[in-house]
């Protein structure tokens, strides 16, 4: 039974750093006052940090992660494995949404796997058109339409201005990963 009255519709987008943070950091806030997060990662098979820290918040927060990102460096188109498991991850958190027993649902990576073509638009759409009155649901990711900015409640576009990679330095355990 969830804990919220009304939960709305969040999207972190943009081409900045922060979108996945954002998201988690909601999920911490939420833990702290006793409500529960499903996050469906997408995209995202590398074993990143927030899967350790969010051991931790078990009691209150589960992580999943469904499909890597490798096509993505090699310029390829995903393979139907990766295809799979991006729509197993929908499904998997349809059912976390509908079944009652988590506050919020956070589809991290979401908007980006419509780009690249893993999620159908229509079928977030289809998403967000079953969400509960009491679910919060977050939506992270690059490139996000027009028609998912219209149907949030709110948008929150993060603008990189000065990112160090620019100067050649790569990801650091810890900090981006």
């Amino acid at each position: 039974m969830s804990k919220l009255n009304q939960g709305f519709i969040q999207i972190y987008t943009g081409n900045g750093k922060g979108k996945s943070t954002a998201a988690i950091g909601q999920a911490v806030r939420a833990a702290g006052f006793g409500l529960k997060t499903y996050i469906a990662q997408f995209m995202k098979e590398y074993p990143y940090n927030e899967l350790v820290s969010l051991k931790h918040l078990s009691e209150w927060i589960l992580i999943e992660q469904f499909g890597g990102d490798e096509f993505v460096y090699k310029k390829e188109l995903p393979g139907k494995e990766e295809l799979a498991k991006a729509r197993n991850g929908l499904q998997t958190a349809r059912e976390k949404m509908s079944g009652g027993e988590y506050d919020i649902i956070i589809l991290d990576e979401a908007i980006v796997a419509i780009y690249f073509k893993l999620i159908r638009a229509e079928e977030l759409f289809e998403f967000i058109k079953m969400k509960p009155e009491s679910v919060e649901l977050i939506l992270t990711g690059r490139y996000c339409p027009e028609e998912l900015i219209e149907l949030a409640d709110l948008v929150t576009e993060m603008k990189e201005v000065k990112h160090y990679y620019q100067k050649g330095i790569t990801s650091r355990r810890g900090i981006e990963s």
